[in-house]
């Protein structure tokens, strides 16, 4: 499990975080404020987690960083958008689909490639993909779908944005329940947002 990176490694705790895979709870995010000094990188995405977020009471502070190591600021943050058009999840804070950039940023045999692919993406969008309307960024995006830029970001999207501390707490996932018994003793009715089964779902065990 992930949580926001912030700067450099140090400044992280060693322990960070799980969640209490027992009463199925997320303990505050270790997300210390991220200060302006200790960020030396090529690009730096910051922002804060909203109020209404579910995330706003697991997390010390508001302020999220990460820092990009070979992209800029300008590249992140269409890394970002981009992956919104593709895995749009309202209740997701930047500081997830910031992951994204993060993790792409890392994969130095793809960076030309990325530069290009973003770079067609301000050029198709008329300037800016970051500025452009919702429906202007999904008619930019189905253009490239099945390009390498498209496929190698949405094959990111998979591991960024759903193995990560901050997207557990958003969809309430209480983390693995094999090792301790699997799912039928432990979160199997935990469901909230479907209805209760009907009697005819769970007829009795057949006895022979």
């Amino acid at each position: 499990m992930r949580v926001i990176p912030i700067a450099s490694p140090a400044l992280a705790s060693a322990d960070a975080a799980f969640c209490h895979e027992d009463s199925g709870q997320v303990p505050k995010l270790d997300l210390p404020l991220a200060r302006r000094e200790f960020l030396k990188g090529s690009g730096i995405l910051m922002g804060t987690v909203a109020a209404s977020s579910v995330l706003a009471a697991l997390a010390p502070s508001p302020v999220w960083a990460v820092e990009l190591k070979q992209l800029d600021k300008s590249q992140g943050q269409t890394l970002m958008a981009l992956g919104r058009v593709l895995f749009p999840h309202k209740k997701l804070p930047d500081a997830v689909y910031a992951l994204l950039a993060k993790d792409l940023d890392g994969k130095a045999d793809a960076l030309p490639m990325l530069r290009d692919g973003i770079s067609a993406l301000d050029h198709a969008a008329g300037g800016s993909f970051i500025k452009a309307s919702a429906a202007q960024k999904l008619s930019v995006v189905k253009a490239i779908e099945g390009t390498p830029f498209f496929n190698t970001v949405r094959g990111q999207c998979v591991t960024s944005l759903y193995d990560n501390d901050m997207a557990y707490a958003v969809f309430g996932y209480p983390g693995s329940s094999w090792e301790k018994g699997g799912y039928l003793t432990r979160g199997f009715q935990d469901l909230k947002w479907l209805p209760a089964p009907t009697s005819k779902a769970s007829p009795p065990p057949l006895i022979s």
